[in-house]
Formats: structure tokens, C-alpha cells, sequence
């Protein structure tokens, strides 16, 4: 897999390389776009199934929002110190090596990312159909087919313009916060006009089980995923010493504040069990609040999942290229479209496999694994930061967090990790076996360096292939 084993076999006069389409508002948008996906729509009533009171539940969505702005500190650091695209993957190359590195590659891009796209994608399509099976479920065939044509749409238009993508993603993003704010705002109608008895003693039946409290969090920062997306685009960001913090710091606390007031909201029209007995805990409210408009509710849910797929979709596709470029991936992976400088073969392999996971029945699971494996690698991600705070303590920082909320992100981490090992190890041990299932893959691919010749010659054709396919070439180096 060394890229440069493999030929550039189109000539160009001009620089080739991603460009910076990435200002200030568009890096809001995309983080709170990929933030607000389903979850806070469709399922919230994990937290309070799990924390067993209405105080606690609020209390949680407020600590999660604290927990990736901790986290956040941390990222913007990184962020500003190794300002290349690739996020979690590049940083831990530049301080743990190659190894951890292609390991977090190996399981983000072959079953997390490709398996969350798939499950957002079926979403979608499940929203966008339903109104049309009104007593009963949708077809299964149907619901898989309208999710790869959502993801084809999208693939379409990150392959064709990039502009377009980023245009897609503020639209959309403004249209979920619409949904939030009109949930938000019939709820605070609702608290005036005197309903309030979910909200004394709020914090009656509150858990005192660690396992519990673990699983609580989890829940919420499911919804709160994405907040270190913006990471995997720096290299296309305008100023990014100085735009992608900003964009951080001015995104988390917007979600947070804005999901703290939806579970009011919820709380206000629903009781605990009602909001537990439901799937789609926006609509419930919905049929409750907007009688026969109820129904621009499921449409809402499906425009925000809409939105937050077309943001993976555009981050990861950026991951697979840094990946290839570092000579982790094959190489044709690391080429441009020459027409529009977008990472078009990136783009569709990226595609490809979240389509491929379209026909698994059991994607749920296998996100549940991988959320263990997840919440390692960050966990490694600060360890490493911290690493570089010793191993190149004169390297260019502009922004240097104190080290205790290091620390203290670590110690959350910690918890999050350790407690499912004690309530729930069989998830844990199949997220260890996820990740180990790339050792063989580095070994062979990164890690031997003599492979037989036919080997590389298959390579450098298909590499060939690809690029004379999709006009495409490898990007020149960047020294800005």
C-alpha cells in the first residue's frame, strides 16, 4: 500500500490539491449538522430509561454537552498544532506511530462510519415512506433501496461540487434547528400554560448504579457524535488556527443549550413512560402538539438525517484520502478530479461500503461494539497529545489547553470504558476483537515492505485504472 510505488499519470500545470471552501459559518455548520442527526429526534428516551428520573435525564444531556466541550479543548489543540485532515488518524500517527493509527483507520472506516451512515440512511428513507404505509410498516426492500439512493444523491453531489455539498449541509442544518426550535417553543407554550407535574421532585428515582449512569451517557453522547468531524477537514478550512477552534467552541454550546431545552420540551407534553414506550419521541410529541400538522414532524426528522449524512459523508471521504496519502490505503485513494480538486474515488469507496452495509441485519450491534472501540481510540488520541507535550515540547501550539482538562477528558474516558467491562463485557470483548481483526491487515499491507512483484504491478494498474477513470491525479505537497 506505499503510494509512491504508484505513478502519477496525468500532468497538470497548476498546484493539485483540496481547496479551502471551509470559512467560519460553514464549520458551525457542518459540526451542528452532523451533531443534530436522528438521535435527539428519535430516541432520547435511553437516557431516561437509564438515569430513572427527569432531573438526572436533563442533568445527563447537560454533562454529555460538558464532556465533548472538555474533549473539544483538547481537539481544538490538536487541531491547530497538526493542521492536516484526517482528525483522530492523523494525530495518532504524529504521537502514538503507525500501528494505533492504522488500527483507528481500520475500524472507523470499514465498520463505524460506514455502519452509522447506513443506519442514518435507513432513517431517512424509513421517514420519507411511512406517510405513504399509514397502517402499517414500510416494506423492508423498500426502506433498503430508498437508503442507497439517499446515499447515491449525496455521493452525486460531494462528487460534483463541492460547493454544492457545503450549501446542502448549511441548508439543512438550519432546517433541523427549525424543527428543534419548534419543538422547543411549543414546549415552553405548554410549561406556561401550566403543565409542569413531570418536573416536581425531579429527581425522584434517579439511579445510583454506575452500570446504569455508563449507559445513560452513552445515550446522550450518541446524539452529541460528530463534534470532532471538522478535525477531518482542516486542510479545506479558511485560517484554521483560527476558524476551526472557533467553529468548536461556538458549536458545542449551541447543541448543548439547544438539547437541554428539547428534553424540557418533551418533558412538558410526555411523561417519562410515554417517552420511554416510544421509537420517535419527536413525532409523539407531534401528535400531541400539531394535530393534523403532525406529520411535517417525520419530515423534519428525515431532512435532519438527510443533512447529517451528507456531513459524514463529506468528513470521511477526507479520512480515506489522508489515509492513502500516508500509505495506509491504496494509493489510486489518494488522487484528486482534476475538473472540481473533490477526492472523488474517496467519495465513492466511502459510499460503496455504507451501501454494502445497507444488507446487514445486524448493524445495530455492531455499532454498540464499535462504540467501545471508539471511546478507546479517543481516549488514546489526548494520551498522545499529552506524549507530544514531552516528546516535542517546542512545537508550534497556537492554542495550549492546561493540562488538567487533558487529564480530566482522560479520567471521563476511563469511566465510560471501565464500567462496561464490569456490567456488560461481552460488547467490550467483541469491541477488542473489531480492532484486533487489523493487525493482520497492517501486517500484511503497511507493514511488509518486500511483496512480490506481481503484487505491486497489480497495484500500480489498478491505481492507473482508477486515475485515468476519474481523471485524477495525486495532490502536490503543501508547504502553507
Amino acid at each position: 500500500m506505499d503510494k509512491d510505488k504508484i505513478p502519477v499519470t496525468m500532468e497538470t500545470d497548476t498546484p493539485v490539491r483540496l481547496r479551502k471552501h471551509l470559512g467560519l459559518v460553514n464549520g458551525v455548520g457542518i459540526i451542528v449538522g452532523i451533531i443534530i442527526g436522528s438521535g435527539i429526534f428519535v430516541s432520547p428516551k435511553g437516557v431516561i430509561m437509564e438515569s430513572g428520573s427527569v432531573g438526572a435525564c436533563i442533568l445527563v444531556w447537560g454533562l454529555c454537552g460538558l464532556f465533548c466541550m472538555i474533549g473539544a479543548l483538547s481537539y481544538a489543540e490538536l487541531g491547530t498544532c497538526i493542521p492536516s485532515s484526517g482528525a483522530d488518524y492523523v494525530y495518532l500517527q504524529e504521537s502514538l506511530g503507525d500501528f494505533s493509527a492504522f488500527l483507528h483507520l481500520w475500524v472507523t472506516l470499514m465498520v463505524i462510519a460506514p455502519a452509522e451512515n447506513a443506519i442514518i440512511a435507513l432513517t431517512f428513507a424509513s421517514y420519507m415512506i411511512q406517510p405513504f404505509f399509514p397502517d402499517c410498516g414500510a416494506p423492508k426492500n423498500a426502506v433498503a433501496l430508498v437508503a442507497a439512493l439517499c446515499i447515491c444523491l449525496l455521493t452525486y453531489i460531494n462528487c460534483r461540487n463541492v460547493k454544492w455539498a457545503i450549501q446542502v449541509q448549511d441548508t439543512f442544518t438550519c432546517t433541523k434547528v427549525v424543527a428543534l426550535v419548534v419543538i422547543i417553543v411549543v414546549g415552553m407554550v405548554k410549561i406556561a400554560m401550566g403543565y409542569t407535574d413531570n418536573f416536581y421532585q425531579p429527581f425522584e428515582g434517579t439511579t445510583t448504579d454506575p452500570g446504569k449512569i455508563s449507559l445513560a451517557f452513552y445515550s446522550g453522547l450518541f446524539s452529541y457524535s460528530g463534534w470532532t468531524c471538522l478535525n477531518n477537514v482542516t486542510e479545506e478550512m479558511k485560517d484554521p488556527h483560527k476558524n476551526l477552534p472557533r467553529a468548536i467552541f461556538m458549536s458545542i454550546p449551541i447543541v448543548t443549550v439547544i438539547y437541554i431545552l428539547t428534553n424540557v420540551a418533551y418533558f412538558a407534553v410526555l411523561t417519562p413512560a410515554e417517552i420511554i414506550a416510544s421509537d420517535a419521541v419527536a413525532v409523539t410529541f407531534a401528535d400531541r402538539t400539531l394535530n393534523v400538522m403532525s406529520w411535517t414532524m417525520s419530515a423534519l426528522v428525515a431532512l435532519s438525517t438527510f443533512g447529517s449524512l451528507n456531513g459524514i459523508i463529506f468528513t470521511l471521504s477526507r479520512t480515506y484520502f489522508v489515509g492513502a496519502r500516508n500509505g495506509h490505503l491504496p494509493g489510486f485513494l489518494a488522487t484528486i478530479k482534476l475538473e472540481n480538486m473533490t477526492p472523488l474515488p474517496s467519495l465513492l469507496l466511502g459510499s460503496l461500503i455504507a451501501m454494502l452495509w445497507l444488507c446487514s441485519s445486524d448493524v445495530i450491534t455492531l455499532i454498540n461494539y464499535a462504540s467501545f472501540a471508539d471511546a478507546v481510540f479517543k481516549s488514546l488520541v489526548v494520551v498522545g497529545l499529552i506524549v507530544l507535550r514531552v516528546t516535542r515540547p517546542n512545537m508550534k501550539r497556537p492554542i495550549k489547553v492546561n493540562l488538567i482538562f487533558h487529564v480530566l477528558f482522560l479520567i471521563l474516558c476511563a469511566f465510560l470504558i471501565v464500567t462496561p467491562l464490569l456490567t456488560n463485557p461481552m460488547e467490550c470483548f467483541m469491541g477488542v476483537v473489531m480492532i484486533t481483526t487489523g493487525i493482520p491487515v497492517y501486517l500484511i499491507g503497511v507493514k511488509w515492505k518486500r511483496k512480490p512483484e506481481w503484487f505491486n504491478v497489480a497495484l500500480k494498474s489498478c491505481s492507473n485504472f482508477v486515475q485515468k477513470l476519474f481523471t485524477a491525479v495525486h495532490e502536490e505537497p503543501q508547504n502553507d
